[in-house]
């Protein structure tokens, strides 16, 4: 009997594409069972591969553009995504304001900017969308979204009654808020946010000292960029009435969450949800015999919102077997077999460095996918 493989994995970061790994465990399977039918279904969680994803299961399409980058007169070649017929647009932040878009040298949140995430959600009314999706995986940004905003017409002045540059270091120059030019569109749009953390803004949890430190921050930028944000909550709560700062995500790329919610009205869900729905994967799942997701690692972290988990828990509900495979299996995955999953394997076959470790993934995301199925065969 012909059996039915749905393959859902992330993107391996820095190695290959959740399509690619689609392929890649597809060409190991079928050295073993050639005549296995497959289902791919490219994942993502908010972050990396959000809008390639998306563009893959619901038939959409491109829509490129130049933006703002990640600094001041940076500008930087993007793109997002259109499907449902146009209605929907759905946009990844990293591809205008994420850290790979800078050296580690240029790096700094105090400098960043979320400017042409905000292009791009103005690009994305110009079309007349009435939904936008937004990810927010992989910034390089702490400016709580105050660049989107000033994108959209929002304007933040100094004590002078002047305009206050972008970044995460200047938000305590403002002392006053004015949305009279905000653009009246996002009121008539759904905005929703894709996020794979729960972080609230400020404080030890929030974006600053989790995030900041790999975005280029100092210790002592860290609590500057803290203090920036408390008092940029605070200005937003007192001058608009509004109060994100505590809510969870709004911590997320810098603040963007926070950003997002206040200036645009967008309200916040788990990224691989969102991407569940929109590909339809339980569905899927239902016609499949085995379940295999993956990503570039997998450890205790994995069950607060990262792909492999979300699958998991949908397998799980329909009773399928997922096998879940990764670069890096770190500690506490014993607690995700009581969560849905069946195995976990690494995929790397030796000691070596990191660089030939992602430039070989795809050669062993096939060859682990093709062992595993050695094993199973004779229970199918």
């Amino acid at each position: 009997m012909v059996k039915t493989f749905v393959l859902a994995p992330d993107s391996f970061k820095e190695s290959m594409t959740a399509e690619q790994a689609c392929l890649a465990m597809q060409r190991g399977i079928q050295k073993v069972i050639p005549d296995a039918t497959f289902i791919h279904v490219p994942m993502a969680d908010g972050g990396e591969g959000t809008v390639d994803a998306l563009i893959s299961a619901r038939k959409g399409r491109k829509v490129e553009i130049e933006v703002s980058g990640p600094l001041i007169h940076q500008k930087v070649k993007s793109y997002f995504g259109l499907i449902e017929h146009d209605q929907t647009a759905v946009i990844e932040m990293a591809l205008a304001n994420g850290i790979h878009l800078l050296e580690q040298s240029q790096r700094n949140p105090m400098l960043t900017s979320t400017l042409g995430t905000g292009e791009m959600i103005k690009a994305a009314l110009d079309f007349g969308v009435s939904k936008i999706i937004i990810g927010l995986g992989g910034s390089v940004t702490n400016d709580a979204g105050a660049g989107i905003a000033q994108a959209l017409g929002a304007r933040f002045l100094n004590v002078n009654g002047q305009p206050v540059a972008v970044g995460g270091g200047q938000l305590n120059q403002i002392q006053s808020i004015d949305l009279s030019q905000l653009d009246t569109r996002l009121k008539q749009t759904e905005i929703i946010i894709a996020s794979d953390v729960n972080n609230p803004l400020c404080g030890e949890s929030g974006a600053s000292y989790v995030f900041a430190p790999q975005k280029g921050a100092s210790s002592e930028m860290v609590k500057i960029l803290d203090q920036n944000l408390s008092y940029f909550a605070d200005l937003v709560k007192k001058q608009l009435g509004l109060d994100f700062a505590h809510v969870q995500g709004a911590g997320a790329a810098g603040g963007l969450g926070f950003g997002l919610m206040a200036f645009a009205g967008a309200t916040i869900r788990s990224g691989v949800e969102i991407v569940i729905e929109e590909t339809q994967l339980a569905e899927k799942i239902a016609q499949a015999d085995y379940v295999f997701t993956g990503e570039g690692g997998i450890d205790f972290q994995t069950k607060f919102g990262k792909t492999p988990f979300g699958v998991a828990q949908v397998a799980k509900r329909l009773n399928k077997p997922v096998i879940a495979f990764a670069g890096y299996v770190g500690e506490g995955v014993e607690e995700l077999y009581n969560e849905g999953f069946t195995a976990i394997f690494g995929i790397v076959d030796g000691a070596y460095d990191l660089q030939t470790a992602l430039k070989n993934g795809e050669r062993n995301l096939e060859r682990t996918c093709g062992n595993v199925v050695r094993l199973i065969k004779d229970r199918i």
